[in-house]
């Protein structure tokens, strides 16, 4: 009578046998049949061409989704009050921070800040200060959203009614140039 070990020892030998018997013909066709190798390559080709048009694809529904969110939120509209926009602005910066902080809720996140931007008087300072402190795939969507918003003014005044940017050379400088 036969034992069981000896039963799984002739099957997995008998499997390893076939595995590197396989192996052996793949490298042997590899190597000698140039219509073998012609399609490998082809093969290969095919798979990247499909990745990288798979790729493209997600990009674009990833890119109309964010269409779709600045088009609702300009839709919903925004507070013109100073009082309105300061809440509004604190309440979408706090849910902004919060949402950033889970990898999966990217685009909810930068929609928040995005939102806290269009009430912020000066965006460009804010855009500055959420280039320090926010996470880079979030800053990557709220840049994606800020290029689609044609409405944004990114040159707003200060509110003394001069450019940020002349005030600033109208500062003297402190001899360390």
């Amino acid at each position: 009578m036969v034992e069981s070990s000896t039963i799984a020892t002739i099957s997995v030998a008998t499997a390893a046998t076939g595995l590197l018997a396989y192996a052996l013909y793949f490298d042997h066709q590899r190597r000698a049949n140039p219509d073998f190798r012609k399609n490998l390559r082809r093969e290969e080709r095919r798979k990247a061409r499909a990745e990288k048009e798979e790729a493209v694809a997600q990009t674009k529904q990833k890119r109309r989704g964010i269409q779709t969110a600045v088009d609702a939120a300009l839709d919903e509209g925004f507070p013109t009050g100073v009082n309105e926009k300061e809440q509004y602005f604190m309440e979408y910066v706090q849910q902004g921070e919060l949402l950033a902080s889970d990898p999966t809720q990217t685009n909810e996140a930068a929609l928040a800040f995005y939102k806290a931007l269009k009430v912020y008087p000066t965006p460009r300072d804010l855009i500055s200060i959420y280039d320090k402190t926010v996470d880079k795939r979030v800053l990557d969507v709220l840049a994606e959203m800020i290029a689609y918003d044609k409405s944004l003014d990114l040159n707003s005044q200060t509110p003394g009614g001069g450019n940020l940017a002349d005030l600033m050379g109208e500062i003297p400088s402190a001899g360390l140039d």
